[in-house]
């Protein structure tokens, strides 16, 4: 009960005060190809069911058709607009419409879509009983993912086999023992990195981040 007040409160609040900056932003993605605010696509959500998630459009018009389902690197399919909302995680916020309607959370595991949802073991499966967030640990961990992907040769291979069932491991050491505190330590934290301010939040809580073999 506390959880999903601090999600109703600080995502009203975030709604309010970010609108400005909403309105800047849509203008800004309109004007550039004339395509849509707004990318709406299905995740799998908590108990597996599955949710429409927003987002601001960062790439060219039906991407999704035009290439791989993850981004990697420099992707071409990128917007002008796209890469400075990417660059500084901002194409997240739309995702607090889906905190108020209860969808989602400000802090949980980021929800995958179904096409990697269906390779989870039985144990990462375990994932699924959190309400996914907006923020978590593993989205520290791996700021620069796409920027990862890019230097590996098999981007979706690497991301199966090995980046997917990390951030599924630190996820759930953090939710068993997470508490109101260092969900609000990640909410300020994230705020934070989006304005530069540098804070090592996975050291901080004691989460061993992966060493990876890209050859």
């Amino acid at each position: 009960m506390i959880k999903r007040t601090i999600d109703l409160v600080l995502s009203l609040i975030g709604l309010v005060i970010l609108s400005p900056l909403f309105f800047i932003f849509s203008l800004l993605i309109k004007f550039y190809d004339g395509g849509p605010i707004l990318f709406i696509q299905s995740r799998v959500g908590r108990g597996g069911k599955p949710f429409s998630m927003f987002k601001f459009r960062t790439m060219v018009v039906k991407a999704e058709s035009k290439g791989a389902a993850l981004t990697i690197g420099q992707d071409s399919r990128i917007t002008g607009p796209g890469r400075f909302l990417r660059r500084y995680k901002v194409d997240e916020l739309p995702q607090l419409l889906n905190v108020f309607f209860g969808q989602m959370s400000l802090v949980g595991p980021r929800p995958e879509i179904e096409k990697f949802v269906s390779l989870y073991s039985e144990s990462q499966r375990e994932v699924l009983k959190l309400k996914p967030g907006i923020t978590d640990p593993s989205s520290f961990a791996f700021f620069d993912e796409s920027e990862l992907l890019g230097r590996v040769a098999d981007p979706e291979r690497f991301y199966r086999e090995q980046l997917m069932g990390e951030k599924i491991r630190i996820n759930l050491e953090y939710a068993a023992r997470a508490t109101v505190w260092t969900d609000l330590v990640l909410i300020f934290a994230t705020a934070g990195k989006i304005v530069g301010f540098k804070f090592d939040v996975v050291k901080w809580l004691g989460i061993e981040i992966p060493q990876f073999h890209l050859g």
